[in-house]
């Protein structure tokens, strides 16, 4: 074990959605528009939005990703969950299980899911010979150093283990913004 370096991904707001509710939002037989690809192989931002509606108020215009997942699910900064009236918890992407749900609007209609808002748990990405080299296993924790003048340590980053993943650390932008992060810097990974 020691130190290594890994690029910061601040994500903003967004959906993942389920073939069930890409055809109810955006009409049958709908595929989603790849506009970009993102950090993760596969993984790709759609020209696809929707209108988040919840019980204070609603946030048009976030990005859906793709592709398409088995549930759908919203992640969020914690300051969104202020203007849509939701208090979901933080969890690791797809655990959903006992979360809180939203309604969702697109242009072709509206669908409420029951559950599946979350606040991202911050984590790392790395495939499993990224994970032998720095001695790392799939639920491990790291602290990540983050310089500069909003200088400061995230602690209790989770290390997520999977043949799919490139190596890539995911804050939100409520975190990204705490430290004056900025999309492909390079910060210093230490050991808990």
């Amino acid at each position: 074990m020691g130190i290594f370096k890994v690029t910061a991904g601040i994500s903003n707001r967004h959906i993942h959605l389920s073939e069930k509710h890409i055809e109810a939002l955006f009409g049958a037989g709908h595929a989603l528009t790849r506009i970009r690809d993102l950090s993760q192989p596969g993984q790709f931002a759609c020209e696809e939005t929707v209108t988040l509606i919840g019980p204070k108020g609603s946030i048009p215009g976030v990005r859906v990703l793709g592709p398409a997942r088995k549930a759908s699910q919203v992640e969020l900064a914690k300051t969104d969950t202020f203007k849509l009236g939701v208090n979901p918890p933080v969890r690791d992407s797809g655990n959903i299980e006992g979360t809180p749900g939203i309604d969702v609007e697109g242009p072709r209609g509206r669908v409420h899911m029951d559950q599946g808002v979350i606040v991202a748990a911050r984590h790392i990405h790395m495939a499993p010979d990224d994970a032998i080299n720095h001695g790392l296993k799939d639920g491990d924790h790291v602290c990540v150093a983050i310089p500069g003048p909003r200088r400061g340590i995230l602690e209790q980053v989770r290390v997520r283990v999977n043949p799919e993943y490139a190596l890539d650390l995911h804050v939100d932008t409520d975190e990204g913004n705490a430290f004056g992060l900025v999309n492909g810097q390079q910060l210093e990974v230490n050991f808990m």
